[in-house]
């Protein structure tokens, strides 16, 4: 589980997570996360996310999704004479590039690739990249809306005209893919948005290990009504509980608040070059140096006053520093022209009877196996949830009931994993 550190009022939660899943032997699934560390980055290139899903045999798929996931968020902060569009897709465009040159190197790895769907949070708005079937989401009042195309087989057809609605679920896999990072020296890479930015939003990036398992609308529910950590928690185990057939990545990103309001609707063919502020304390000294120069020398006290000149100097020098000692941050204005045509797809996701139930008969089926084989279980912590759940549904506070509900099955995940590391060890031991 990896958590968004809060250098600075970022005004986001983040959290993370890769899971192997239950039937792989690997996790050749990656992700990167690389918030803004100020307010002036933030600014001139935003928070950027990446999931990659990786595929090749023997150690070829973690290292594609790997080098991804390295080189994109690397690249993007290297290119700051780009609009961040372009810089992201360069920086896509650069990974493909160095994965297809180390699969050419090595026969192990030859023909290695992976999907790559990349999102930076911007004060215009959101952007993503996208290559292959991992996916950006975004949740607002109960509304999910999948910002990224699938670049799937079933997806192409759609978009063909070919199948229509849910045909071709059946005769065509849903997993063959029609584009990915590394078998080719060059990718073609989708750019959408700019889509607009509101406190309150959540975003979702995940592998298909997630989305191949967990119903878009069952997203969108859990997403709306459980804080970060805990959604990723609940969909990564429900992912699990219906097979768990492949690795399971997902980022969730709530947006609390938007730095300063900063939500400049503007072009991304201009550039404006700003200088990093001063800190105000140092110009705060420099002017309280001068001021006591030119008292001191009123006074008479002329070698004083010097000193103080030479104060006010080395203030004004460390003034000087701190504006230019390194390149303007570039801030970018965007026309407004979509990117894209994203969204591509969207469901209503408010919480109700029926999707509790559901989450109550994987509790309950939890519950059996449990007492089955006997496990180890703080049962009065599980029914605590469990009957909170149940109460809120009775009184149709189905968000309460839902997250409730997952709460338990999170909780039971975490005691099974507890019986069998206790398994393993030989630890017999009493739950506290």
């Amino acid at each position: 589980m990896l958590q968004l550190g809060n250098n600075w009022d970022h005004g986001l939660q983040a959290v993370a997570r890769s899971d192997v899943g239950l039937r792989r032997g690997n996790n050749q699934d990656s992700l990167a996360t690389a918030p803004a560390s100020s307010v002036e980055k933030w600014q001139s290139r935003g928070h950027l996310f990446v999931v990659a899903d990786g595929m090749g045999a023997h150690a070829a798929g973690e290292l594609a999704s790997k080098l991804a996931t390295d080189t994109v968020p690397l690249v993007y902060n290297k290119l700051r004479d780009l609009a961040p569009p372009e810089a992201l897709r360069a920086a896509v465009a650069e990974a493909n590039l160095e994965i297809h040159r180390r699969g050419q190197a090595s026969e192990d790895f030859r023909g290695m690739g992976t999907t790559a769907s990349a999102l930076v949070l911007l004060p215009q708005g959101a952007v993503t990249a996208q290559v292959g079937d991992s996916r950006v989401y975004r949740w607002r009042a109960d509304r999910l809306e999948q910002l990224t195309f699938d670049h799937s087989l079933v997806w192409e057809m759609r978009a063909a005209g070919q199948i229509s609605g849910e045909d071709g679920i059946d005769f065509i896999p849903r997993n063959i893919i029609t584009r990915s990072l590394g078998p080719n020296p060059e990718v073609q890479i989708d750019l959408e948005g700019v889509f607009p930015i509101q406190p309150g939003d959540v975003y979702l990036l995940c592998s298909d290990g997630l989305s191949g398992q967990v119903q878009d609308e069952e997203i969108g529910k859990i997403l709306g009504c459980m804080e970060p950590e805990e959604a990723v928690d609940a969909l990564v185990h429900l992912a699990n509980l219906r097979g768990g057939p492949d690795n399971i990545t997902a980022i969730v990103i709530r947006v609390a608040r938007i730095p300063d309001d900063d939500r400049r609707g503007h072009s991304s063919s201009t550039a404006t070059a700003v200088r990093r502020p001063v800190n105000p304390l140092v110009m705060g000294l420099a002017g309280l140096f001068a001021l006591g120069a030119l008292a001191l020398l009123a006074a008479g006290y002329l070698l004083a006053a010097i000193v103080s000149l030479l104060a006010m100097g080395v203030a004004g020098a460390v003034a000087a520093w701190q504006r230019y000692s390194e390149p303007p941050v570039r801030t970018y204005e965007f026309d407004g022209k979509p990117l894209g045509r994203g969204p591509y797809a969207a469901w209503e996701c408010k919480p109700d009877q029926s999707f509790a139930d559901r989450l109550s008969g994987i509790a309950e089926e939890l519950r059996e196996a449990a007492q089955n084989e006997r496990w180890m279980v703080d049962w009065n912590h599980f029914n605590m949830h469990c009957n909170q759940a149940y109460a809120a549904g009775h009184l149709g506070d189905y968000g309460k009931a839902v997250s409730e509900y997952c709460r338990a099955i999170s909780f039971m995940m975490s005691e099974l994993r507890n019986q069998r590391r206790r398994s393993h060890t030989g630890d017999a031991g009493a739950l506290n």
